[in-house]
């Protein structure tokens, strides 16, 4: 699920996309964060399909470099990357992404500080709900000053 902010500098238009697994190799535990079961997944929509669709979704929707931010680029990173790489042959946002924490502790100068109170949408684990709580942060943090194009 992805975000994008609009001219008032509120959240908007969004993407949504469910893809079909790759592999038999699986996780139960792994897949029950979501909510779906492994049948349900196997229907899902074609991850080519999904990913091309990805892509010009944010050519269409970003002025300027795409940056990649998430709560947890680590791993959020790894799968966005891996799939654009491997399915459409290019990733938009380059080779780096920002974890959305990080920027959090170097705006208010200190480490052990969370951002996840900046979230008005609360973090439930789906990509609708999370992603727009990540988004809620950082307009929040761009309001304290962060210099960041949106």
């Amino acid at each position: 699920m992805f975000w994008r902010r609009d001219c008032a500098g509120r959240i908007g238009p969004n993407l949504y996309g469910r893809l079909r697994p790759i592999s038999e190799k699986w996780i139960p535990e792994a897949l029950a964060v979501s909510g779906f079961t492994r049948e349900e997944a196997l229907a899902f929509d074609d991850p080519k399909t999904v990913m091309d669709k990805f892509a010009r979704w944010i050519d269409a929707n970003t002025r300027g470099r795409a940056l990649f931010v998430s709560d947890n680029n680590g791993f959020d990173w790894q799968f966005i990357n891996w799939y654009l790489w491997h399915f459409t042959g290019g990733n938009p946002f380059g080779h780096s992404s920002t974890n959305l924490g990080s920027l959090y502790k170097g705006i208010v100068k200190d480490t052990f500080q969370n951002f996840k109170h900046l979230r008005k949408t609360a973090h439930t684990h789906d990509p609708v709900d999370d992603a727009r709580g990540n988004a809620e942060a950082l307009l929040a943090m761009k309001a304290m000053g962060l210099k960041i194009a949106l």
